[in-house]
């Protein structure tokens, strides 16, 4: 059962970007990535040419806002709309506004596994980042580190629909929003913000501790001490210290695809039998063919 909380109206037409967001992609959020991120695509010939699959890759940088921006450019401007894809979001994306009007734009699903099960019987393909918040909020040293937590849901998806699994690699992302702490315990529980709103991690970026000096030796070093307790904690908690500001190149390298019977065995079953062992070694399969993808990633040119 899908907790109430997470509970989303279902998405009319999955992974169909509207008229009015792929206009708003072409003229706002594509310039803006090729100034920015001068972000390229390669490996679309990997894709499945038909059916449903699973696109799954390494998540980077915070919130993501120039990772997701720059792969709706790109993906739009080189797979085009017939070739939709239908990337997971989180619940309550989907139910708060903006947030939840703009994924809604471009076909996003909820991260359930109903919603899944629906779009991938609808053919529609999935984008999927297994590593989530533990992998976006990683430190900026671990760049290019692929990390999925031990997160096995999509593969359990990918068994039961019988859809294959495309490795997706991005690199650079992780650069435009540096993160120097990655807390599960501290800052989402002493800024209690990011657990009231389901966030489990929540990041010390360089951003943050700027703004941060800012209030404590700028002019709101005048204020009385908890008027600065109470700033600073509403900065660090902010999805404003999420923002890129970074101007990294961003590289997204699409890898062969792997099928069911390479994960799972022939018979869904795995050579001992047992589901866990068997999850586990398509876990590693599947992030070492995303990492190859990350660190085979062709550079910028100089």
């Amino acid at each position: 059962m899908t907790p109430s909380r997470y509970r989303t109206r279902p998405v009319a037409a999955p992974g169909v970007v509207s008229p009015r967001a792929r206009a708003i992609i072409r003229r706002v959020a594509a310039p803006w990535v090729r100034l920015c991120f001068r972000p390229t695509l390669s490996g679309l010939e990997h894709l499945p040419a038909s059916g449903p699959y699973l696109l799954v890759a390494n998540h980077s940088a915070g919130l993501a806002v120039a990772e997701i921006c720059s792969l709706m450019a790109v993906w739009q401007a080189q797979a085009g709309p017939e070739r939709p894809l239908a990337g997971f979001a989180h619940p309550l994306g989907l139910r708060i506004w903006p947030a939840s009007a703009i994924l809604a734009g471009v076909g996003a699903v909820p991260s359930t596994y109903d919603a899944a099960r629906e779009a991938l019987a609808a053919g529609v393909p999935l984008l999927v980042f297994p590593g989530g918040d533990h992998e976006a909020m990683r430190p900026v040293w671990q760049a290019h580190r692929v990390d999925f937590g031990g997160r096995r849901g999509f593969l359990r998806i990918a068994r039961e629909m019988n859809v294959p699994i495309v490795p997706l690699g991005i690199r650079g992302s992780h650069f435009t929003v540096p993160i120097l702490w990655r807390s599960r315990h501290l800052l989402p529980w002493g800024l209690l913000a990011p657990r009231l709103l389901g966030v489990k991690r929540w990041p010390l970026t360089a951003l943050g501790v700027a703004g941060l000096l800012g209030l404590l030796l700028g002019p709101g070093a005048a204020w009385s001490l908890p008027a600065q307790v109470l700033a600073g904690a509403a900065w660090l908690t902010s999805p404003l210290v999420c923002l890129p500001v970074v101007p990294a190149t961003i590289r997204f390298r699409i890898g062969p695809a792997l099928s069911p019977e390479m994960l799972f065995g022939a018979d869904g079953a795995g050579r001992d039998g047992t589901e866990d062992a068997v999850l586990d070694r398509a876990l590693a399969r599947v992030e070492a063919a995303v990492q190859a993808m990350v660190s085979s990633a062709p550079r910028p040119p100089r």
